[in-house]
């Protein structure tokens, strides 16, 4: 098959989709691989590192798009991207439809299939592709946080950890699973009191068990609304495999935070968990409602792309050499519970009735 690996046109997304190791694995298998001129270069591939491995070089997206029959990317398809698709491409990609109703309109009426990232699961419930990109996430949250919390920034000057002498931070984190749970675990290395709330008994348990500064709670409503009015850092990391995330922080709850504290939102993507939550890039990633400091850059592992190009290869490919092998792929139920639109119509099950 030709598999055509894009660059990324996000605002400042450095991820390239395969490294050049990967396409080495598909070009042994008998594939022609292309890849745009430049596409791995945020990443730290050169076109070179790609052309030594048998992957031919394109000089634009264009003739990309032209050559490519699989399209694998990272993000999902913007204006650029969509002038190029075509009904015949398979697209495979992060899309996160559920809160873009007008990309989910032009992939409809493109009419090709697309196969989402997060949407492929095991059957063990597990989302393969979607976990390692939340770690990343998860741990930039923090990163990120901790820095928003300094006076410079807008913040209200405190360190997380403390000190002899002073208070520790208190960070209240949503949610339990693979962003959540890295949010917490660096959060309480760093010495803060975290709280961590999942309706989950054996994630609260992993929670718990990450040292005596961390609380693991159910999420009632009242009780989410007292942590969050008394946190400093919040971090939103709430997921409904593919479908759009609930609100679970209110602007009532937002306002009756300390101003300078800050509001993380990894859910962002599917939508956010925040309700005074919107969109925002790496070159503004930031806004203020009632004094808080809202982050909720919708690409957040774009930041790392060397660590984040890796870890995403090194999931998909697997999956990309049994698209790349045949129509027989559709046999596979991971990558058949994947496809989100097809032939103009909207397959998952999450996504019906959204446009």
């Amino acid at each position: 098959m030709r598999i055509g690996i894009p660059s990324e046109t996000k605002t400042l997304e450095g991820r390239v989709a395969l490294v050049p190791a990967a396409c080495a694995d598909l070009v042994r298998r008998g594939h022609e691989v292309f890849i745009q001129s430049g596409a791995g270069l945020k990443s730290g591939f050169a076109d070179e590192a790609f052309a030594k491995v048998g992957v031919k070089i394109v000089p634009d997206a264009a003739a990309l798009y032209e050559a490519g029959e699989l399209i694998v990317k990272v993000k999902e398809p913007i204006a650029g991207d969509l002038a190029l698709l075509r009904k015949h491409h398979l697209l495979f990609c992060y899309l996160h439809l559920a809160p873009e109703p007008e990309l989910t309109r032009r992939l409809l009426d493109i009419g090709l299939t697309g196969v989402a990232f997060e949407s492929v699961e095991e059957a063990d419930g597990s989302l393969p592709l979607l976990a390692p990109m939340s770690i990343i996430a998860g741990r930039i949250a923090v990163q990120v946080g901790t820095h928003l919390l300094h006076q410079p920034e807008g913040g209200k000057g405190k360190l997380l950890g403390g000190l002899p002498s002073t208070e520790r931070g208190k960070v209240v984190v949503l949610g339990a699973g693979a962003a959540g749970g890295n949010s917490a675990a660096l959060a309480a290395a760093a010495g803060a009191n975290v709280v961590v709330f999942d309706k989950r008994p054996d994630r609260l348990a992993q929670m718990m068990a990450l040292g005596a500064n961390v609380t693991a709670l159910y999420p009632y409503d009242t009780v989410v609304a007292e942590e969050v009015a008394g946190a400093d850092l919040v971090v939103g990391a709430v997921l409904i495999p593919s479908a759009k995330a609930p609100h679970v922080v209110t602007k009532a709850m937002v306002a009756s935070m300390e101003k300078g504290s800050v509001l993380v939102d990894i859910s962002i993507d599917q939508g956010g968990c925040f309700e005074t939550s919107r969109p925002t890039t790496w070159k503004e990633p930031t806004y203020l409602v009632d004094g808080v400091t809202h982050f909720a850059v919708t690409n957040m592992p774009g930041a790392v792309p060397q660590t984040s190009s890796q870890a995403i290869s090194a999931a998909i490919l697997p999956y990309v050499q049994r698209l790349a092998a045949g129509k027989e792929w559709r046999d596979y139920t991971p990558l058949a519970r994947g496809i989100n639109v097809e032939a103009g119509q909207l397959v998952h099950p999450a996504l019906k009735g959204m446009v």
